[in-house]
């Protein structure tokens, strides 16, 4: 037995494993991307056809892998793309990179990292490494993938093949931090299985950091994301207490930031965006309650969070009403879709949020993003506006959601009538103008 292990040792070291990564997403991209440049061939899987299409044509889908290293990478035989999970029967590592979202009763969706496992373990053989990257709760890379992958296939775990678990850290849109710089957490099921894991990604990425078990891994992602959770939930409660006390929640945070110690800036904003930081945490909620706790901190800055969009919808009523204008009827444009500025992930973004709260209030809503040019939401498909400055000057409320940099804030500000910031994209200007509403 450890022949097989040492051979496939061998085989991570000297880059002739072959790689796949399922899904092609904003995860699975970037890293299958980073392993074709380590040397490893590497196969992307995904159900999506026009995504391997596109991967096929040497065209990158996703913002920050450009076009120019795919199809360089796909030239050289490096990268290919297939929605055939039959290419698993040549592989000795995969990397699981789906989705994890959570259902509208708040329950984690775990169908995507199922389904995916059930697909791989058709193809499951000795000589193999499985590393899940999808964030979940605490215990799913025993509970779940261990079962089908070595059990219902006959495998030995740590002897055959070898299972763990390193949590995505992706930033959409940075460019400091990326797939390649960002250490690596890394838990195996068994040590045997931790060191053939962190052996494979220590060829590809710059720092990994191997700790105990699967379990430690899935935990250590947890708590990243519900630190940021719980201290945005925190801030936008201030935020919440400064409106009712007249005080400038902004020039607050600013001031408390001067302290060198102790304090970690934090800003308040619409609601939650992206893909970990509003359901992660609630994955540890919901595991918790499975085991008689609640998770107070988390269900508690979750309630605050979401119930952010709400008080953005106030704000823009009372600015309204003060100039005059019922909120029903008047035409609202929406500055920004996206759930953080420079990028087109629209995944969670509280726009949408906002856009259907005050469209149920009666109000004409429509918006710009010059990333985001189309939206397909809840059955309802909505497009950009093109011509940006006709519809400031048309709208009777703008509203920044995303406070994306190539917009002009000061010649927005002088062509509309009013404008509710959530962002503080506008600054130290909110004191002195008064048709600008500040969050």
């Amino acid at each position: 037995m450890q022949a097989i292990k040492e051979k496939l040792l061998e085989k991570l070291l000297n880059r002739s494993a072959n790689v796949a990564v399922l899904g092609m997403g904003y995860v699975g991209l970037p890293l299958a991307v980073v392993f074709a440049e380590a040397g490893y061939q590497v196969t992307g899987i995904d159900p999506d056809q026009r995504k391997v299409d596109t991967i096929l044509r040497g065209e990158s889908h996703i913002q920050d892998v450009p076009s120019d290293q795919v199809k360089r990478l796909v030239n050289q035989g490096k990268l290919l793309a297939a929605s055939d999970f039959a290419v698993l029967e040549q592989a000795e590592a995969v990397s699981i990179c789906v989705p994890t979202p959570l259902r509208k009763t708040g329950d984690p969706d775990l169908s995507y990292i199922v389904n995916a496992t059930t697909e791989l373990a058709k193809y499951m053989h000795p000589g193999m490494v499985v590393v899940l990257e999808s964030t979940t709760y605490p215990g799913t890379t025993r509970e779940i993938l261990l079962p089908k992958l070595g059990e219902e296939t006959g495998l030995k775990i740590g002897e055959n093949f070898f299972l763990a678990f390193s949590p995505e850290r992706v930033d959409p849109g940075r460019k400091d931090w990326t797939t390649l710089n960002t250490p690596k957490v890394m838990g195996g099921i068994t040590p045997a299985c931790g060191e053939v894991a962190a052996t494979w990604y220590k060829q590809a990425l710059q720092t990994v950091v191997q700790v105990s078990s699967a379990e430690v891994a899935e935990m250590a992602k947890l708590l990243e994301n519900t630190f940021r959770m719980i201290n945005i939930g925190m801030v936008n409660e201030m935020a919440l207490m400064c409106d009712r006390l007249g005080v400038d929640v902004w020039e607050v945070i600013d001031a408390a930031a001067t302290k060198p110690f102790g304090f970690m800036k934090f800003t308040p904003g619409p609601g939650l965006g992206g893909h970990c930081i509003p359901i992660d945490p609630l994955y540890l909620s919901w595991k918790l309650r499975a085991l008689n706790y609640t998770a107070r901190f988390i269900e508690l800055a979750s309630e605050i969070n979401t119930g952010m969009p709400r008080f953005v919808v106030s704000k823009v009523q009372d600015a309204l009403n003060d100039a005059g204008k019922p909120l029903k009827g008047s035409q609202i444009l929406i500055l920004g879709v996206a759930y953080k500025p420079d990028i087109d992930d629209l995944r969670e973004s509280p726009a949408l949020d906002v856009i259907g709260l005050l469209e149920k209030k009666g109000a004409q809503v429509y918006y710009h993003d010059p990333y985001i040019p189309r939206i397909a939401h809840d059955g309802t498909e909505r497009v950009s506006v093109t011509d940006l400055m006709p519809a400031v000057r048309q709208a009777d409320c703008v509203v920044i959601i995303t406070n994306h940099s190539v917009y002009d804030y000061t010649g927005i500000v002088e062509a509309a009538r009013l404008v509710v910031d959530t962002r503080n994209a506008l600054g130290a200007a909110r004191r002195s103008n008064p048709k600008i509403v500040s969050l």
